[in-house]
């Protein structure tokens, strides 16, 4: 019996009703049953400030703590500016921190960025992979998911009528359990 893995799930988006969070839904809905994903919240974690690294907030210990429990990491992300939203770019500083202590190392990850725009948030996917990188998580290079024109594909209640996306999401997601299963941890 293959082992199951806990997939922290983080959305750069913090409006409730985002489009990024509608995606992430729908990938927790589509991951195979060897995938247990867990939304992340990343929108109360105090700015990154090296001055508390020796008394860090509770929200920092207990972000810490959920990522370093996590075997892999599933990023969800729009694009502000040609970039990741200041949030998720915090929640990278914070679990890296302080030196020595990154809590991202060596856990498998993927990235989703979806956008209105018709390049779906290229931009945010692939500024975030160059974090990655230096973060050493080791992120899945295939299939790229840049989800465009993404306002289009939900209903009014948040569900996801397009039938070609679902079965694209469902593909990555089973590509990303394959890529979890070859580079985490055992």
């Amino acid at each position: 019996m293959a082992k199951t893995s806990d997939v922290a799930v983080i959305i750069g988006s913090l409006r409730k009703a985002s489009i990024n969070r509608q995606v992430a839904s729908v990938l927790v809905e589509l991951a195979p049953p060897t995938l247990k994903l867990s939304i992340v919240e990343i929108g109360r974690l105090p700015l990154y400030n090296q001055d508390h690294d020796a008394d860090p907030p509770a929200e920092w210990t207990a972000f810490r703590a959920r990522i370093k429990a996590a075997d892999a990491v599933l990023f969800v992300t729009p694009e502000y500016n040609r970039s990741v939203p200041a949030a998720l770019k915090n929640a990278l500083d914070v679990a890296s921190r302080p030196y020595g202590q990154n809590v991202w190392s060596g856990k498998p990850g993927a990235v989703v960025s979806a956008s209105p725009g018709a390049i779906g948030g290229f931009g945010a996917n692939h500024h975030l992979r160059q974090s990655l990188v230096f973060l050493n998580v080791p992120a899945m290079q295939q299939p790229e998911a840049y989800i465009g024109g993404a306002d289009k594909l939900f209903d009014a209640n948040g569900k996801l009528i397009n039938d070609r996306t679902r079965d694209f999401l469902k593909g990555f997601m089973t590509a990303f359990a394959d890529w979890i299963a070859a580079n985490g941890k055992s």
